[in-house]
């Protein structure tokens, strides 16, 4: 048997509807747990053994657990009781004030799920009294009364990410402009404005990755004035990005064919990104299509 020491953190999310579960999740996903939504919690144990087979004992879980769940909600207590999972586990209480919770249900234009025929705020007053007892062994209570979005992220980040998970991470494509700009970028720029090694014989062969091509690329008027510019533009925007909960970013740099000036170019923004402490990796789209 593996020491429960070695296993990855079990997070429970539950609380009341409206306070804020799903972003809770969603946070949790970026910070690289597995996430199970709306799971009823008798299959608690069954949803670890699986994880543990198919990603190993050191993935971390994260389930969601309401009222959605129905009468099977009865058991999370006693499955949490048992410690069958083999994990520590952490339970994350999210509730908010009634008046908050009616507007957010009111906005989403969503019935609560225990409303019944009453009104939207006797199914709130009756997820409370189910929720009591659960709420009181909570490990962590968060009341998100007052807290937006970021602000959430931000708190699950802080009890439940690590050095490396809450760093932003950072990938620097490289694209031709004739194969089209990539769709999922944040930032597009374009090195059309320096000369093309492409003309050069015996440059021609080369891609952005030799030393001859980024050399020449580099050394062009204008190359190191953008990279001077641009890279402190890109560690702003990336704090700023750490600060409203977001955890990638996707910056592509583009050429006619992806093969000379933008493969150089993305080679050296993410040097210099790498050297200023970013979690950061290159790629290059279209490299080789030529």
């Amino acid at each position: 048997m593996t020491d429960p020491q070695e296993h990855g953190e079990l997070v429970v999310v539950t609380g009341m509807t409206g306070a804020g579960r799903s972003t809770a999740a969603k946070e949790l996903e970026d910070l690289g747990y597995y996430v199970v939504d709306n799971m009823p919690p008798s299959l608690l144990r069954d949803v670890v053994r699986l994880v543990d087979e198919s990603r190993g004992f050191e993935q971390p879980v994260a389930v969601v657990v309401d009222v959605r769940s129905g009468s099977f909600f009865e058991s999370l207590q006693a499955n949490l009781a048992l410690g069958a999972t083999g994990r520590h586990a952490t339970l994350v209480f999210l509730e908010a004030a009634d008046d908050v919770l009616v507007r957010r249900q009111e906005a989403a234009r969503r019935p609560h799920p225990l409303q019944g025929s009453g009104q939207l705020l006797d199914g709130l007053q009756r997820e409370r009294k189910v929720l009591a007892e659960l709420r009181s062994d909570a490990d962590l209570v968060i009341d998100t009364s007052s807290l937006n979005v970021h602000q959430l992220t931000e708190r699950i980040a802080d009890a439940f990410g690590t050095p490396d998970t809450v760093r932003l991470k950072v990938t620097v494509t490289s694209f031709g402009f004739k194969y089209g700009i990539p769709v999922d970028a944040d930032f597009v720029a374009d090195m059309r404005f320096l000369p093309n090694p492409h003309w050069i014989p015996e440059l021609r062969p080369g891609t952005g990755r030799d030393v001859e091509v980024a050399d020449y690329v580099l050394a062009q008027a204008g190359a190191a004035e953008f990279l001077d510019g641009y890279v402190p533009v890109l560690e702003g925007v990336a704090e700023g990005y750490l600060r409203e909960g977001k955890r990638f970013m996707t910056v592509a740099i583009g050429c006619t064919g992806g093969k000379h000036r933008s493969v150089a170019m993305t080679e050296e923004v993410v040097r210099r990104l790498g050297a200023s402490g970013f979690d950061v990796r290159a790629s290059h789209r279209d490299l080789g299509r030529e």
